[in-house]
């Protein structure tokens, strides 16, 4: 059977959130013959989540035992994976019940492309969604398209934390980077250069705003313009080296 892993690091303070995300990938509708598995790696020195992983008969859970941070977490979830397809799911978002199959199809619909990008609601904190407009149509998108618009725009017109991808592609490219902030973009705009990939017209999964989102901590986009340079530099190197796929 085909098998899909959804990676999830996750902190011993997510403990609520990360129930419901697991309740969204229960509620999955796959299409016929697809399984999942849940790669649930718990970031932190005194990990806590163990049992409340273990209640989801789909899940498989480890725990670092030190804080290693988000990009290594993910890494280490994902030499666990054993699907052909990896679905990045952070601990405090959401999947609607067709996210999963709308990436498998058009991975079936289009054989060569690497990585789909799910649109994503934000859902705020009085339950209601809030639709994000992006800068790029739906569908199809060739290689090196998200990538220039990197390179013009210093940014991606899509949420990385959507992505599903082929988990082969995914380590041939090291997974994700060793970046202080971006680790997702640079994985996103590493493959996008390389393979062509897929743009969903709907929204698949909903991003929770909450108080406790790392991102809103008044330091992190401090850090932003490092990330972009060992962002923008990669993409250099890997142009100049000629690489391709």
């Amino acid at each position: 059977m085909p098998l899909l892993s959804l990676l999830t690091p996750a902190l011993a303070d997510r403990a609520e959130l990360l129930v419901e995300a697991g309740n969204s990938i229960a509620a999955q509708q796959l299409p016929p013959g697809w399984v999942l598995e849940w790669i649930v790696q718990e970031d932190g020195p005194s990990p806590s989540l163990h049992e409340l992983v273990e209640d989801f008969p789909f899940s498989r859970y480890r725990a670092n035992g030190e804080r290693l941070g988000v990009a290594v977490t993910r890494n280490l979830a994902l030499s666990r994976a054993d699907g052909e397809l990896v679905h990045v799911l952070d601990s405090d978002d959401l999947l609607l019940p067709q996210g999963l199959s709308v990436a498998i199809e058009a991975f079936a619909a289009h054989p060569d492309i690497h990585w789909v990008a799910g649109q994503g609601d934000d859902l705020l904190a009085d339950g209601s969604r809030r639709s994000v407009r992006l800068d790029l149509a739906a569908g199809r998108v060739e290689r090196g398209v998200l990538t220039q618009y990197f390179v013009d725009h210093g940014g991606v017109p899509i949420h990385p934390a959507g992505l599903t991808m082929r988990t082969a592609a995914v380590r041939a490219l090291g997974g994700w980077a060793a970046a202080p902030r971006s680790e997702d973009v640079a994985l996103l705009v590493a493959v996008a250069d390389l393979a062509p990939g897929y743009l969903t017209p709907a929204a698949t999964w909903l991003a929770r705003q909450h108080p406790g989102q790392t991102t809103r901590a008044p330091s992190w986009q401090s850090l932003f313009p490092l990330a972009d340079t060992q962002i923008t530099q990669r993409i250099t190197a890997q142009r100049a080296a000629g690489l391709h796929y």
